[in-house]
């Protein structure tokens, strides 16, 4: 097997010393051009890579002054909002954020989170999928700090930042019955997601309290994108007894949702979003604040990396429903009955 070829490797080749080598691939600029190119062409020759696991060891206690942030996607809006809040936080505490989106996706989650520890990053800021996660216990126990934000991974025992998930969609739904609606559809992305599948079993809850029974011909998970939810949509509004009412799980279904939604429809969406505001009529939504749960998940890692020992804490960010037409659209039956 042959081996990898070392900076002495390139530094003979080359005709320079080691050191030197060093400066090149570190970008010293002043080393001069000649000698630059001459170790840039052997690089190239000898195929070098420089070995980040090595650069970054550390002595006992040294840190790396990196953190690493796991999101299920970086152009979601919410998970964009998160990240701007972590790196704003890591900044103070003069560290960088590596940055990685799992898109929902169990082995690709696995892959991030060893890219990220072969760096020796500090912690983990981490959006988890639906899965087990004991495969980070090991990383936990030789001292990576680990946050969870957004969802909480059930069985890791680690700091979690969540909003009230249950009783924010259960107040949504209750609020759509008193506007006199019975029918009321679920649009929702994949209920193994925990923050999902905690809106979920919100929505039953609300049914079952009023003593209505579930019907799942106007239910949908897994829905991804805006066309999923607007094909979703379209065929419960097609059914025998359409609803009345729809209630969305997060701002990609309620977008895809909007785009085909007759407008005597009363419709809430988990999370705000853009224009949400200016259509026709406003959309009422359960709004989060993504940049305070972002900064509270960063100042939570960096209070771990910097010594706090405590026991592990779920922190529950509060939620808002904004009232703004849409989910007041009357309903057929009149409030209390």
């Amino acid at each position: 097997m042959a081996t990898r070829p070392t900076m002495k490797d390139v530094a003979a080749e080359a005709g320079v010393g080691a050191m030197t080598v060093s400066r090149v691939v570190n970008g010293d600029p002043g080393v001069m051009p000649e000698t630059a190119a001459r170790v840039e062409l052997a690089i190239r020759k000898l195929g070098y890579q420089r070995d980040d696991v090595a650069r970054q060891l550390r002595r006992a206690n040294q840190l790396s002054q990196t953190i690493g942030l796991m999101v299920d996607h970086v152009r979601d809006p919410f998970m964009a909002a998160i990240a701007f809040a972590a790196e704003d936080v890591a900044r103070q505490h003069g560290s960088v954020v590596l940055i990685g989106s799992t898109r929902d996706d169990l082995r690709r989650e696995r892959e991030v989170v060893a890219a990220f520890t072969s760096r020796r990053v500090d912690g983990l800021i981490l959006t988890p999928v639906a899965g087990s996660h004991r495969f980070l216990r090991p990383m936990i126990t030789q001292g990576t700090k680990v946050v969870c934000v957004d969802r909480a991974a059930p069985g890791l025992d680690v700091d979690t930042v969540v909003v009230d998930n249950f009783d924010a969609v259960r107040g949504a739904v209750r609020h759509l019955m008193a506007h006199g609606h019975r029918r009321i559809g679920y649009l929702g992305d994949k209920k193994e997601i925990w923050a999902v599948g905690e809106r979920y079993r919100a929505y039953q809850s609300a049914l079952e309290e009023e003593g209505i029974d579930l019907d799942p011909s106007i239910v949908r998970h897994g829905l991804r994108s805006g066309p999923d939810a607007a094909a979703a949509v379209t065929e419960i509004l097609s059914s025998a007894e359409p609803p009345t009412a729809v209630f969305a799980s997060n701002d990609i279904v309620a977008i895809g949702v909007l785009a085909v939604l007759p407008p005597q429809i009363a419709f809430i969406s988990f999370d705000d979003f853009t224009l949400a505001d200016r259509m026709t009529p406003p959309v009422t939504v359960i709004a989060q604040d993504p940049i305070a749960i972002g900064a509270t998940a960063a100042h939570q890692l960096f209070a771990r990396i910097h010594g706090d020992t405590s026991p592990p804490r779920t922190i529950v960010m509060p939620t808002t429903l904004i009232i703004r037409g849409s989910g007041e659209i009357p309903g057929p039956h009149p409030q209390g009955s």
